[in-house]
């Protein structure tokens, strides 16, 4: 049901972008809709595109296939993309949490094309994860073509899709969507601070992303928790940040009351975030992504997140797990799929030791090429396997 809101005058809203703007919100308890103007209409993400990107990493390090610590490395690919950015070199690593900082707060564009190769072995099959797992939560009017939200006319989203991923992160990681409150950080020495101007300003707010291009204007999606009652709002298209914001503040502060009060989320978005949910493959626990370069080796260099040098061939890796027989059962449930894309890769398992743990990866290795070993991952993704190309 779409509740129509008549708001109260907001000083500065007039400045809205009419042919671009859009707001809608959801009581994330109920699923009921509190308001919709434009709501279902596309638009582009801009950074807000960034909420998907860290919905895939949150869900890599429930798995534990990330740690907080794990080190990511930077391609000049990801140290070209234009600013908002850290300014990172090719060759230089940044952990997992400085990442999700980087994101949460500066919008860092380089920063979103590590964290997308490095999980996925180039930013177009991270896109596509982004985009499968926007289709099984909902989001049937979103399609993502990068990590970072970054121009691209193929690229499109709506208000409504934004929000119901906003409270896919409430729904899905509580504990991590702290990191949406984070106001500033500091890295290398300098300090950014947050885009989100409603945290400070309106009681209650505790995330969770902005966004600017030319093309989309200024966009905001928010999440506010008072009184019991939670909701999240999206407006899209706001012609100037404080317009945008003043828009927000109002829409937020005006519907709240109308949310049911409630700890818990509506059945709707709990199912569409268990379909959403690729299974861990039993006892898969951890997988890290490939170790730093040594001096003098290679570095994660090429346009598509892949180590460049002399390499003798690629593989795929779909996690590491407690025991050698919980990798051997994934290799044998993958291998179906992996086959279909060559005849030629042989599956192994590799003991590791993770921070004084003892795993087993379960690999397929010999692939001719880049391509061949992200196809693969593209077709285990689809049935729901972990998996990122690698160098053999």
């Amino acid at each position: 049901m779409v509740l129509s809101l008549s708001l109260v005058a907001v000083s500065g809203s007039q400045a809205l972008a009419r042919g671009k703007f859009s707001a809608f919100a959801i009581d994330t308890t109920s699923g009921r809709v509190l308001y919709s103007r434009n709501g279902e209409e596309r638009r582009y993400p801009a950074s807000l595109a960034k909420m998907m990107t860290l919905y895939l990493l949150f869900e890599d390090m429930e798995k534990r296939l990330v740690g907080t610590a794990s080190r990511f490395v930077v391609s000049k690919h990801a140290a070209a993309q234009e600013p908002s950015k850290l300014w990172l070199r090719s060759g230089q690593t940044i952990t997992a949490l400085d990442a999700i900082r980087a994101l949460v707060v500066r919008s860092a564009n380089d920063v979103a094309v590590v964290i997308a190769e490095n999980r996925s072995g180039s930013e177009r099959a991270f896109a596509a994860r982004m985009t499968r797992t926007a289709r099984l939560l909902g989001m049937h009017h979103t399609r993502f073509r990068n990590a970072s939200g970054l121009p691209d006319r193929h690229q499109y989203t709506t208000a409504r899709d934004m929000a119901l991923l906003g409270a896919a992160l409430q729904a899905r990681f509580p504990d991590k969507f702290r990191h949406f409150k984070t106001r500033s950080f500091t890295y290398r020495g300098h300090t950014y601070q947050t885009h989100n101007h409603l945290l400070s300003r309106v009681r209650g707010v505790d995330g969770i992303k902005t966004g600017y291009i030319g093309a989309s204007g200024f966009n905001i999606a928010v999440s506010l928790k008072r009184n019991a009652r939670k909701i999240v709002a999206v407006v899209m298209g706001g012609r100037t940040v404080k317009s945008r914001d003043a828009f927000a503040a109002a829409l937020v502060q005006r519907i709240l009351p109308k949310a049911r009060p409630g700890r818990g989320y509506y059945p709707g978005l709990l199912a569409a975030i268990r379909r959403a949910s690729p299974p861990a493959g039993g006892a898969l626990i951890a997988r890290r992504t490939p170790p730093p370069p040594t001096p003098g080796g290679s570095t994660l260099g090429s346009h598509r997140g892949i180590p460049t040098g002399a390499v003798a061939d690629y593989a795929i890796q779909l996690g590491a797990l407690l025991t050698k027989q919980a990798a051997l059962s994934v290799i044998e449930r993958a291998q179906v799929h992996v086959l279909k894309v060559s005849k030629d890769v042989e599956p192994s398992t590799q003991r590791v030791d993770v921070d004084g743990k003892l795993l087993f990866r379960a690999r397929f290795q010999g692939f001719a090429n880049l391509e061949s070993a992200q196809e693969a991952c593209t077709r285990l993704e689809a049935a729901r396997f972990p998996c990122f190309a690698t160098t053999h």
